[in-house]
């Protein structure tokens, strides 16, 4: 699987991978010399940034959550809207956005590493050239690829290893896999149990943001303003203005697609919040809430597979455990420190729980706006 992720015209090297870790760490590849590529994923942080959305240069704040670069590599497409397939075209756009590192465009960001003798060096070393462009990205490319993260509990638990997860754990994951419905999304199929990155690399409204945002209007706005296929006008949308809230669709242009946002891989999820596309999640215990009570009404999009769910407090706190479970060893600190703070809140703040709602029946969806 691992092999199958290396791209052919960019196989790794160690010296290309030294090289990606030295640029994805250096601040002069923002306009101001201020944010570099850890700035907003943070390796001390599980690669994230533990904010709800990611600040830039000059404190500008952005849209979109900065997802986690754990496991990155076997992404069948990057960012929350999938608006680019591969990690050296993901490692490109945050360069040149004017929210995040502010450059112009990637040949002002090599100017500023070209002027480095050591970089100079480097470069010439690894690719045979002075320092460019696709060279830059294809390195940061290599340095994100080493980025793997399993061996958690859970991973030992499938291995055979039967205490390696509480019981709470093991009923969490039986409810993932039946009642709870998360395989819907989180598995390569919703008939086979998936253990290895919990994601069907697609897309789904889940009716996040749905409220807060006309999104008719604003998918009005997309298609006027938007060329399909213009991926830096795209990614400037999905960052800089409400139209981040319609997430795939300012890719495909498709009705079904509004507000529609990547299945994202739940490793290490519990040390990765907050959660979805927005960070408007500050628990796992909100996000089970969401989905409990069939979050969507008056949402005409939402995925035909989002319903109540029934769930009691305790088949919750079982799932949270089994999430807790995928928490890799190196993060096992954290997960237990996070664990403990988010346990401390869902215990007298939830803001998305319904009971009601819950254990209702899911309404019928309205029709789209004409």
């Amino acid at each position: 699987m691992t092999r199958a992720a290396i791209p052919a015209d960019n196989p790794q090297t160690a010296e290309k991978i030294s090289l990606g870790q030295k640029l994805f760490f250096d601040r002069r590849l923002s306009v101001d010399g201020t944010v570099s590529c850890s700035t907003c994923h943070d390796p001390a942080l599980a690669f994230t940034e533990r904010k709800p959305t990611s600040v830039g240069i000059k404190g500008r704040v952005g849209q979109r959550n900065a997802p986690t670069v754990l496991n990155a590599l076997y992404n069948k497409t990057q960012f929350w809207d999938g608006r680019v397939n591969t990690l050296e075209e993901q490692a490109a756009l945050p360069i040149v956005n004017s929210v995040e590192m502010g450059h112009p465009n990637l040949d002002a960001a090599v100017a500023q590493i070209a002027a480095v003798e050591e970089y100079q060096q480097a470069f010439r070393a690894v690719f045979g050239r002075p320092p460019n462009g696709p060279d830059l990205v294809r390195a940061i490319a290599s340095y994100e690829r080493t980025q793997l993260s399993f061996d958690s509990p859970f991973d030992h638990f499938i291995a055979g290893e039967t205490n390696a997860i509480d019981e709470s754990a093991k009923r969490g994951w039986e409810l993932f896999n039946t009642q709870a419905r998360c395989n819907k999304c989180h598995a390569l199929t919703d008939t086979q149990r998936d253990v290895t990155v919990f994601t069907d690399n697609d897309f789904h409204n889940i009716g996040i943001g749905i409220i807060r945002h006309n999104v008719v209007a604003l998918a009005r706005q997309a298609e006027q303003l938007i060329k399909s296929g213009d991926t830096a006008a795209i990614d400037r949308a999905a960052i800089q203005t409400d139209m981040s809230a319609l997430g795939r669709f300012l890719i495909t242009k498709k009705e079904k697609d509004i507000a529609s946002f990547k299945t994202p891989d739940i490793r290490n999820v519990l040390v990765t919040g907050p959660y979805f596309h927005d960070g408007s999640q500050e628990t796992l215990w909100d996000v089970i809430d969401h989905y409990n009570k069939g979050d969507g009404l008056q949402n005409p999009y939402l995925d035909e597979d989002i319903q109540p769910l029934a769930l009691t407090e305790g088949d919750i706190d079982d799932l949270v455990a089994f999430m807790a479970s995928l928490t890799s060893a190196n993060y096992k600190e954290q997960g237990a420190t996070e664990l403990a703070r988010q346990r401390v809140i869902s215990r007298t703040t939830r803001p998305q729980r319904d009971t009601a709602r819950a254990f209702g029946s899911k309404p019928p969806l309205p029709a789209p706006p004409k």
